[in-house]
């Protein structure tokens, strides 16, 4: 939710200096060959606008969801924004445009953004926010659905929406509890407070926390650290703790059982003791 505005757009990252670049409407596609797979940097970049969520953006958003999902080597995506701030939320005018729709009409319309936002939950690796700046709205919400955050210490993330008049969106009031638990999410979502730094970390927000210019390079730290283990594993274990992890104990070890058993029969596994032996650096692929 974005009234703010940056007077100069800022520039790619340097860290994505050597990455094949896609431009797209408002948002940049990054893609990193690295020697253990493929990592994508999905960057946000409205930074005159805080990178608030555009009709444009939302689309390119879709359309690089769309074109991960086809990329065989993709092992891992870090998500950030250019310039000042990570995301601002969506953008107020096209919140408060329609303000004589019906309500069905209105209810569709929302529904169609949050599932093309959240559409990132269907890439089956794991996915990392790079929190570079403030992540306010929809776009901590955003944050909060992926599977892990690296936050700036001065970021400031908050979900003002009670603020505004407006009942939160975006999953929100399911994203937020399953991250920090229904106490502290009662706390921020009915008082739309912000926190930053050491309480984000705390609280269980962010599970690491730099100065601003090191929250990409510590994000593509971690991606690529995920892209040197077995891609199989990885994947698997994205998938059993997405969306609060299982039911119970008994759909746990249902899930495991068959997901070990899936581990148990590739190359990588056999590749993985032997390296281990071997006191060396295992070379997984996927197999």
């Amino acid at each position: 939710m974005s009234t703010d505005h940056s007077p100069e757009p800022a520039a790619p990252h340097t860290l994505l200096a050597d990455a094949r670049t896609e431009p797209l409407d408002d948002l940049a596609l990054h893609l990193l060959d690295e020697s253990e797979g493929q990592v994508a940097v999905i960057e946000l970049a409205l930074p005159e606008k805080r990178n608030a969520m555009s009709a444009g953006m939302t689309a390119s958003w879709v359309e690089a969801v769309q074109r991960l999902r086809s990329e065989p080597d993709l092992r891992a995506v870090v998500v950030t924004g250019r310039g000042s701030a990570f995301c601002a939320g969506g953008q107020l005018d096209w919140i408060s445009s329609e303000p004589d729709a019906s309500v069905a009409t209105l209810r569709s319309r929302m529904q169609a953004f949050y599932s093309d936002w959240l559409s990132i939950g269907q890439l089956e690796v794991p996915t990392i926010a790079a929190i570079n700046g403030h992540a306010i709205g929809a776009g901590l919400a955003v944050a909060l659905a992926c599977d892990l955050r690296v936050a700036s210490e001065t970021a400031k993330l908050a979900m003002p929406f009670t603020q505004l008049g407006l009942h939160p969106g975006m999953a929100s009031t399911w994203l937020l509890p399953q991250t920090v638990g229904m106490a502290v999410a009662r706390d921020l979502l009915l008082t739309g407070r912000s926190v930053r730094g050491s309480e984000a970390l705390r609280l269980g927000l962010a599970s690491r926390v730099v100065s601003a210019q090191e929250v990409l390079a510590e994000a593509l730290t971690m991606a690529r650290g995920i892209a040197a283990t077995a891609p199989v594993a990885a994947q698997l274990t994205t998938v059993a703790l997405r969306d609060g992890g299982h039911d119970s104990l008994a759909d746990c070890l249902q899930w495991e059982s068959l997901a070990q058993g899936v581990t148990l029969a590739t190359q990588d596994l056999q590749e993985g003791i032997a390296a281990a032996s071997e006191r060396r650096v295992p070379r997984f692929t996927g197999q």
